[in-house]
């Protein structure tokens, strides 16, 4: 029981390691998630007008990164962000700034491959309209994303969850350092194995409270646009 009064002590009191370790993952999770959103978006509507060779091999590559292991991503970025790597000059290792570049990887095929799914089904539905008044394909992508909206909504709020619970990349490119790298995530691993439950646990349900969240968000959004 001591467990539970603690962890019930740490949300009243607003703990400020239990606050800064939540703001940071929300911080790092947010940005990595939008970036990758803008990114992923652009690209799938690019897939979904144009037709070239190897199409369908970059699609299937996307596809099979979406269960690409993150600490493969967090080994690769560390070996080319060390200090001995190519890009070790740019001295990011063991900061937020590598966590979030880790997350938009993880998260970019993700969102592509939904994103791509979304668009072709909406663009087929439009095309032959478009095509009758001769619309330009920057206003073709710019209609076919202005009508996924709301299943785009969707695709970005499940990035968001992937991206909040990820562990293996950002513990291995950002260190886990106390007040600059440490996430709920990471935070988990370490209190548990030092026998912090109580910040653990309290850890552990705001992470579940933002999965929650986060599903009501795509209910929501379901059944009141779709």
């Amino acid at each position: 029981m001591d467990i539970f009064s603690e962890t019930y002590n740490i949300f009243i009191d607003l703990d400020e390691k239990f606050i800064s370790i939540v703001f940071l993952s929300l911080y790092i999770s947010l940005l990595a998630t939008i970036s990758a959103s803008i990114l992923s978006i652009y690209l799938s509507s690019f897939l979904v007008l144009k037709n070239f060779i190897g199409k369908n091999i970059i699609l299937l590559i996307v596809n099979s990164l979406m269960s690409l292991p993150p600490v493969v991503v967090g080994l690769i970025l560390y070996i080319i962000f060390s200090y001995s790597g190519v890009l070790g000059f740019l001295e990011i290792l063991y900061t937020p700034t590598i966590m979030i570049l880790a997350q938009i990887i993880i998260v970019m095929p993700i969102i592509i491959s939904l994103s791509y799914a979304s668009l072709l089904n909406k663009y087929i539905d439009l095309s032959e309209y478009l095509d009758s008044i001769n619309t330009s394909n920057t206003k073709k992508i710019y209609t076919i994303i202005r009508e996924c909206r709301f299943e785009l909504l969707i695709i970005i709020v499940t990035g968001l969850g992937r991206a909040l619970s990820e562990v293996g990349a950002v513990i291995i490119v950002g260190g886990n350092i106390a007040n600059m790298t440490r996430v709920m995530t990471t935070s988990i691993v370490l209190e548990t194995s030092r026998g912090e439950l109580a910040l653990a646990l309290s850890l552990g349900i705001t992470l579940i409270s933002l999965a929650i969240i986060i599903n009501l968000l795509i209910y929501i959004i379901k059944n009141r646009y779709l």
